[in-house]
């Protein structure tokens, strides 16, 4: 979701100054990522290889990259990636304007890319990123949703089946239904129950079948992150976990989250949208927590 300027800089003049609120995982570091390359920032969805170094990155300007973090030890000291290219329409024509504001990204186990789109609500897959997109079929709810506050999470479970949900639910007493695609079809399996003002802005399945939601909150002075998981089974949630809950401006406006393993934990990795505004930045944010107490 793309914010006006007095609230990006509300966000900047609070970004690193406060502690962690509640915090059950470890944090590792964080990494400003600066580069002078035309169309660099805005990136609002990560994904990750499974040891943490591969990525691919997309922009709410329809851009992606795929890269490489370094890391000595636990914290990430350097990244590299490949010159940003334009997603493309099932034309084949780069994305613009409104049509470019992707924002959740998934990559299957045979590299297939699958986007989110927020203001457009659809899901475009990519075989090859340099050939025109297909479209997936839509839910009957996503042409009505609320106007920049559309799909804004998506992932990827290990059958290969694509999950995505809405910014807002329209309510703060309504939960926020959770679409699968599988099969050719949307269905809605569960709802994720709405918790304080915190809204969903990145997922991911983690490798112990876990779903994981980042969510955000912006308080009028900076941004706030919560990271929350659930055991998912038989189309229901079975528990839930918040791992994480930031205070205003521990961080910058972080939107995409990718979840993979290393050394027997869970590592969190996360990217934030810095608007395209000078006062915000690009930064890497990492903790690690441990394995839930029952794995899938």
């Amino acid at each position: 979701m793309r914010f006006c300027f007095a609230i990006a800089l509300g966000a900047a003049l609070f970004s690193g100054g406060s502690a962690t609120a509640q915090n059950l995982a470890r944090f590792l570091g964080s990494y400003e990522w600066t580069s002078e390359a035309e169309g660099f920032g805005g990136f609002s969805g990560l994904e990750l290889s499974s040891d943490g170094r591969g990525f691919v990155a997309i922009s709410d300007r329809g851009q992606i990259t795929r890269g490489h973090i370094i890391r000595d030890s636990e914290e990430i000291v350097r990244v590299t990636f490949d010159p940003l290219q334009p997603l493309v329409d099932v034309a084949g024509a780069p994305l613009i304007g409104k049509d470019a504001d992707a924002e959740g990204i998934a990559v299957d186990s045979n590299g297939r890319v699958f986007v989110s789109f927020e203001l457009g609500q659809h899901v475009y897959a990519y075989g090859d990123l340099a050939e025109p997109a297909v479209k997936l079929p839509q839910h009957a709810d996503f042409p009505n949703m609320i106007k920049n506050s559309g799909l804004e999470a998506l992932a990827i479970d290990r059958n290969g089946q694509l999950y995505t949900l809405p910014e807002r639910s329209g309510h703060k007493a309504r939960a926020f239904p959770v679409y699968r695609y599988h099969a050719g079809k949307w269905d809605i399996p569960f709802r994720i129950p709405r918790v304080d003002d915190f809204l969903p802005v990145g997922a991911d399945f983690g490798p112990d079948g876990w779903f994981y939601l980042l969510e955000r909150d912006f308080t009028g002075l900076g941004f706030r992150s919560r990271v929350r998981r659930f055991d998912v089974r038989d189309d229901r949630i079975n528990a839930v976990e918040v791992l994480l809950e930031t205070s205003t401006g521990t961080h910058d406006n972080l939107e995409g989250l990718a979840v993979w393993e290393a050394e027997g934990e869970i590592r969190l990795t996360m990217i934030s949208d810095d608007n395209f505004k000078f006062f915000q930045r690009t930064e890497l944010v990492e903790y690690a927590v441990a394995m839930p107490d029952q794995a899938q």
